[in-house]
């Protein structure tokens, strides 16, 4: 596994989750993971410049039990190759809020209705600056 992995760093229910990066000058698309481990990530954020056959768009989804589940796309794309971008996560039992650097907000479902998670993984074309959970 490439990127960079943050384990054993608890990110609870009601809390709010800070990543601050920029996507490389070339970037195709990037990846943040949030989850148990890296079989069981409960959001996976795919924000895709142009990659797997979409472009600008960003698409969500969780990964249990050794498959994909179903694909969420939802709001626009503000996301620009070489400029700094802020995301903040928060979550309850039923769903992430993802808060885009433009305003818009992502409702992905908490499919697995966690109260804690204590992975998070983040790759692809991107420097990641900063990452808090508060």
């Amino acid at each position: 596994m490439s990127g960079v992995v943050v384990k054993n760093m608890s990110f609870k229910l009601g809390q709010t989750l800070t990543i601050t990066g920029i996507p490389n000058s070339e970037a195709t698309h990037f990846v943040i993971n949030v989850g148990n481990s890296e079989d069981d990530l409960a959001l996976h954020m795919n924000p895709r410049f142009d990659a797997h056959g979409d472009t600008r768009a960003v698409v969500c989804n969780s990964y249990h039990g050794g498959k994909w589940c179903e694909e969420h796309r939802e709001g626009g794309f503000p996301f620009n190759q070489g400029e700094e971008f802020k995301i903040n996560i928060t979550f309850t039992k039923e769903q992430f809020l993802v808060s885009l650097p433009d305003g818009s907000e992502i409702h992905f479902p908490n499919r697995q209705g966690d109260e804690k998670y204590k992975y998070m993984h983040f790759e692809g074309d991107v420097r990641i600056q900063g990452v808090e959970i508060k």
